[in-house]
């Protein structure tokens, strides 16, 4: 069997994602960076492959996937130890609609592609483009707050890391980067501390990627 490769950019949100995953899973994996400060997602080659032209993208088991939930999904389909998705039905709902929350209402309108579209073609300055990224964050967070907290343990859900943790993961880490303050939200800074204490997430931290020149 083939070694998978991982089409991915060492600070994209999505791609952390997918790391992490990737390291609870104990999947051993080649990494192949491609840059978007340099446009490298929209060459000719990667868009015949992933015509999204966007990162992650998962080539493993003869399939090619791309978005970073539903690789998740294939992940834990594929790879039954450390599951990241509950099988009980309202836990599951649960622990997706967190994933959701940040992979599909907070972070999307802080990708990349949003903000050079916000600064090259609508001319927004430097400082408008960061306060947009903020104002989205700061929105999503305390409805996270309150949407983990009951159902919350050592993790967003119980005390076991599930893809709502794989998610706010990366999340903080943008918010940090654009100085977001994060004292209010205990509930999901106990998460983040629990789960950057374990080696899966901790090698998938941007820091720890191999960055293009």
């Amino acid at each position: 069997m083939s070694r998978p490769v991982f089409y991915e950019y060492w600070r994209s949100s999505a791609a952390y994602r997918v790391r992490i995953a990737l390291h609870l899973k104990g999947v051993d994996y080649e990494s192949r960076q491609i840059d978007l400060r340099e446009g490298a997602q929209t060459a000719p080659d990667y868009l015949a492959a992933n015509p999204f032209g966007l990162v992650p993208m998962l080539v493993i088991d003869g399939q090619r996937l791309t978005q970073s939930l539903a690789i998740l999904n294939y992940l834990d389909m594929r790879y039954p130890n450390c599951p990241l998705i509950p099988a009980m039905a309202a836990e599951r709902a649960h622990v997706v609609a967190m994933a959701l929350a940040i992979a599909c209402d907070i972070h999307p309108l802080n990708n990349l592609r949003v903000l050079k579209y916000l600064k090259n073609e609508l001319k927004h300055s430097q400082d408008e483009v960061d306060n947009w990224y903020r104002h989205w964050i700061i929105e999503g967070l305390p409805a996270l707050e309150l949407q983990a907290k009951p159902r919350s343990g050592v993790f967003l859900f119980g005390d076991n890391p599930t893809a709502a943790d794989v998610c706010l993961v990366p999340q903080l880490y943008n918010a940090r980067r654009f100085d977001v303050p994060l004292d209010d939200y205990p509930t999901l800074l106990r998460a983040e501390e629990n789960a950057n204490e374990l080696d899966a997430f901790a090698a998938a931290h941007p820091d720890r990627q191999e960055v293009p020149a």
